[in-house]
């Protein structure tokens, strides 16, 4: 798959997922935008490994109100048009039902701000700079917990995951006569830092698994370069899940 002459903001690339796409973007001959929330040395570090590819990194808390218009238009300044978004930052911080209302409060509220609103206001920029160009695509990161919900601890990701797909799915549909294509993909457990490295946490989320296994980041980056290559331009709007068949549907 080729994205040449493509230039790629990628959200939350300082490691994991983010990096993994990052690197095989560039390995199709994309450049790319990083953007990372606090790990500057990974973002660094990963600049350095990926060489001129990689046109700049841009901090920037999505947690914090307007964050995502600020990094869209500090990318724009930095690299020119954006021809294509991966909304792939996110957080998953507990919201138990129980205990203090306060600490439940602030984590709907920063996995609403993450997870949703930061890639819903980057998707309204890029939008706009799309129209301009003829086109453009968006991918977002959701999970399978958007589909078929979470533990009782992690309802508010759940809720803002579920969220994205449909806004994926409304962008899609509203802007797929302007050349404008959105896409989402709903990963289960991905081996990565954030999944379970040991112990009954491991073998719990290895058990719903069928395949065995969970999905790699190279597995799910590969996906994401045939989605921003266009391809197959009559998937937009779809969701795909990648999941080892822990959820069919």
């Amino acid at each position: 798959m080729s994205l040449q002459n493509q230039t790629i903001l990628i959200t939350g690339a300082s490691r994991g997922l983010g990096a993994a796409i990052a690197t095989q973007c560039v390995a199709a001959g994309a450049k790319i935008i990083l953007h990372y929330g606090a790990n500057a040395k990974a973002a660094q570090a990963l600049q350095h490994k990926l060489g001129a590819a990689v046109l700049g990194c841009l901090q920037e808390d999505l947690r914090q109100p307007g964050a995502g218009m600020r990094l869209w238009e500090n990318a724009t300044e930095m690299a020119g048009p954006i021809h294509a978004l991966v909304n792939n930052a996110g957080i998953d911080p507990p919201s138990p039902l129980s205990g203090d209302i306060a600490p439940w409060r602030q984590s709907w509220a920063d996995n609403l701000a993450v997870n949703l609103m930061a890639p819903a206001e980057l998707s309204r920029c890029a939008v706009g700079d799309f129209r301009s160009l003829g086109g453009g695509t968006i991918v977002n990161i959701a999970s399978r917990a958007g589909e078929r919900g979470d533990d009782i601890d992690h309802d508010a990701y759940a809720a803002a995951k579920g969220a994205i797909l449909a806004h994926t799915r409304t962008l899609a549909r509203a802007l797929a006569h302007e050349n404008i294509l959105c896409y989402a993909i709903a990963p289960g457990w991905i081996d990565t830092d954030m999944a379970p490295k040991g112990g009954p946490k491991l073998d719990l989320a290895l058990r719903e698994i069928p395949l065995g296994k969970m999905a790699t980041p190279d597995e799910i980056a590969a996906l994401a370069v045939f989605l921003l290559s266009g391809a197959c331009p009559s998937a937009t709007g779809a969701t795909f899940d990648v999941n080892g068949a822990s959820y069919v549907r």
